[in-house]
């Protein structure tokens, strides 16, 4: 139950804000630099930003980490997400990292 969450989670945090990303792009002429522009429109949006981009940090490094120490190279699938966002990187990583658990749990 909880892996399906968080497949639903990682699929709708690639989808929205990649709409979202799109429509700017395409109705700015493809201006990435306009767009981190935005990102310092002001201190609210500038601290959200920050904070996104160093979750984002964290997140790439447990990825990273927890990949070694287990051994378990698919967890890296994570990482293309985490570039997408945040949203769609942190609940394919939990998917990816539930699978373990879920195939413990099973009783032959």
């Amino acid at each position: 139950m909880i892996r399906s969450v968080y497949l639903i989670l990682a699929i709708v945090g690639a989808i929205w804000p990649m709409y979202h990303f799109l429509t700017y792009l395409t109705g700015e002429g493809a201006s990435l630099s306009g767009m981190l522009g935005q990102w310092t429109t002001g201190p609210a949006v500038t601290g959200m930003a920050i904070d996104l981009m160093i979750a984002g940090v964290t997140l790439l490094f447990w990825i990273v980490v927890e990949t070694v120490r287990e051994k378990d190279p698919v967890r890296l699938i994570a990482i293309p997400g985490l570039m997408i966002g945040v949203s769609c990187g942190l609940p394919l990583f939990l998917f990816l990292r539930s699978r373990q658990s879920a195939a413990a749990n099973r009783v032959p």
